[in-house]
């Protein structure tokens, strides 16, 4: 599993100014949010300034003048008033921004992993990307949406508090200030152990969702092969691996969190309390600062605990950028045009020049490959499993980037035309093709405005899929559940094949197309197959010899070389591995009858 990317060991500092770029585009918005929280701030914190005139200006000296004290009264209302309306809307509008910024940025991902190449997802598992998209951005929305708002609105409202006791008290004020390197250290000691066991949990809860996603989609074989008890314990060992991790997580929150902080208040209690009580022998006390500095000090650790309490979302949520950032900067992207030229495929002349290939860099599967296709002929690629056949296919659809040689298609290299280019003029069909939810319709066109409904019908009759599209209860409004489920193999393949035609190739590249119809569907198929190859340039991936016995050009591959070359009856004559090939297939054919 490729669970952690080269990328990922970023610094917790460049994670954290990656993920405040995301608010440059909203800093009026987020300015104005400012504005209102230390408005909201400023009345929070002349509350119990109002309390302590109340106590030393009018309880103490029992004065009880009506006017006065009631416009005392109103301003200390009238303060919260104004306190939870200011709150309520930099809220609001913190909340906003931050989930504007969480959707960009999974917006950013997608459209990251859409352009990755296939030899990443070659190595990575599709539970672990999905785990990057989905959980990790979601603990990075809590960041943006509850964290940074939260940090913000407690460190503006601890200046507040401290402006107000300075006010009272500068002296005492001063001593209270030795609480924040204590509770920087707190925050420091638990940032350092709490980052290992965070990483580690994100980790297995990625490989959680890898092991699911597998499971579902193997699920058939799950079962015909009794693999049920085994996948079982493999998902139990990681799921208990992660409970572990969780475990230390909650045992050091309880350690480190509200336990340290609450001792650290009482600490802060007596410090005050005993200032007061010592000067009380020289002094008179101010019952009133008394008041309003013991309300400071315990609103001043209400911000402080929520701030610690915040550091666990925030570790998740550094963590969690660190993976998803790995994923924005992998560096394995599909192969795309080189240059800036306009090059058009207009004839499909195929050409493989000295073409060797390896996946892992050490093992070449392509070794030399020569050979031309030229329009309206159909050269076909036979060999055994693991001869090179679909790597030949992988590089001339440009999955894979071309290491050792060159393709040209009608004397330019391929890799020279662009994307659009290339997808309009090439068409591929999979032996297993991908069916997407949707309706027959919206999987023959795939989003492509320039083909019409006409065209759609038009290309179904092509390949004779109007046929079962027609006994649909809608049609071709027929609603498609995931992957085509409820088609059969052949009518997904002819649904396949209606969409290439669709865009109407120079084109076609044909991985054994015929494998999954039945016999009936795969006459049908064959037949519109000879339509389809008229003027086009045909490169078909067979195992079944008797599907491509008139191909113009006939390729035997044999570990990534090019053994054997010639139409049917020439590699007959051969008495070579086509050959044999061919005696073996005639004889299961046979049996099979």
């Amino acid at each position: 599993m490729n669970e952690n990317y080269p990328r990922e060991n970023l610094t917790r500092k460049h994670v954290l100014r990656r993920l405040l770029r995301y608010t440059a585009p909203h800093k009026k918005q987020l300015l104005f949010a400012f504005i209102i929280l230390i408005l909201a701030t400023g009345a929070d914190v002349l509350g119990p300034i109002v309390a302590k005139i109340f106590i030393d200006d009018f309880l103490t000296p029992r004065r009880f003048d009506g006017q006065p004290l009631t416009l005392l009264a109103v301003s200390f209302v009238c303060l919260y008033v104004f306190t939870a309306l200011f709150h309520y809307l930099q809220l609001i509008n913190f909340q906003k921004v931050a989930l504007k910024i969480i959707q960009q940025l999974r917006v950013d991902v997608f459209n990251k992993v859409q352009h990755l190449g296939l030899s990443f997802f070659d190595k990575t598992p599709g539970g672990s990307l999905i785990s990057r998209i989905t959980n990790d951005t979601e603990a990075i929305k809590e960041l943006f949406v509850t964290v940074l708002s939260t940090i913000v609105q407690s460190t503006v409202f601890l200046i507040g508090i401290f402006i107000g006791m300075f006010a009272l008290n500068v002296k005492l004020a001063a001593y209270c200030l030795i609480i924040l390197p204590v509770l920087f250290v707190l925050m420091y000691l638990y940032r350092r152990v709490s980052s290992v066991i965070f990483r580690v949990t994100r980790e297995k809860l990625s490989q959680l969702n890898a092991r699911l996603n597998e499971s579902l989609q193997g699920m058939a074989i799950i079962q015909a092969m009794r693999q049920e008890k085994r996948l079982r314990k493999e998902f139990d060992h990681i799921n208990t691996e992660h409970r572990d991790a969780s475990l230390k997580n909650i045992k050091l929150n309880s350690l480190l969190l509200r336990p340290a902080v609450q001792l650290i208040y009482v600490l802060g209690i007596v410090l005050v309390l005993s200032y007061f009580g010592i000067q009380s022998f020289h002094l008179s006390v101010s019952i009133g600062v008394i008041f309003a500095f013991v309300n400071y000090l315990d609103r001043f650790f209400e911000p402080v605990n929520s701030m610690m309490q915040q550091l666990m979302n925030f570790q998740q949520a550094t963590v969690s950028a660190e993976r998803v950032f790995g994923l924005l900067d992998e560096t394995e992207l599909a192969p795309t045009q080189e240059g800036q030229s306009a090059h058009r495929i207009s004839a499909g002349n195929i050409e493989f020049k000295n073409v060797s290939f390896s996946y892992d860099g050490k093992t070449e599967v392509l070794k030399n490959i020569n050979f031309t296709a030229r329009p309206g002929e159909t050269v076909a690629l036979v060999g055994h499993t693991g001869s090179g056949k679909s790597s030949i296919i992988n590089l001339l659809m440009r999955f894979y980037p071309i290491e050792k040689g060159d393709i040209l298609i009608d004397g330019k290299s391929l890799k020279t035309f662009s994307d659009q280019e290339l997808r309009a003029k090439v068409g591929l069909v999979l032996q297993d093709p991908f069916i997407f939810a949707g309706d027959v319709k919206s999987n023959i066109r795939l989003n492509n405005a320039s083909i019409s409904d006409e065209a759609i019908k038009t290309s179904a009759q092509f390949v004779q899929a109007d046929r079962f599209i027609a006994k649909l209860p809608k049609g071709y409004d027929e609603p498609i559940g995931e992957r085509g489920s409820t088609f059969s193999s052949g009518q997904r393949q002819l649904l396949s094949f209606a969409r290439t035609m669709a865009i109407d190739p120079k084109i076609l590249v044909l991985d054994e197309a015929t494998a999954n119809v039945d016999t009936e569907t795969e006459e049908a198929i064959q037949t519109a197959l000879e339509k389809m190859r008229k003027g086009r340039t045909t490169i078909a991936i067979a195992h079944r010899l008797s599907t491509i016995q008139d191909a113009d050009q006939i390729l035997v591959l044999h570990h990534g070389e090019i053994v054997e070359r010639g139409n049917h009856q020439e590699l007959l004559s051969q008495k070579g591995l086509y050959h044999k090939m061919y005696l073996l297939q005639q004889g299961e054919a046979e049996v099979t009858a």
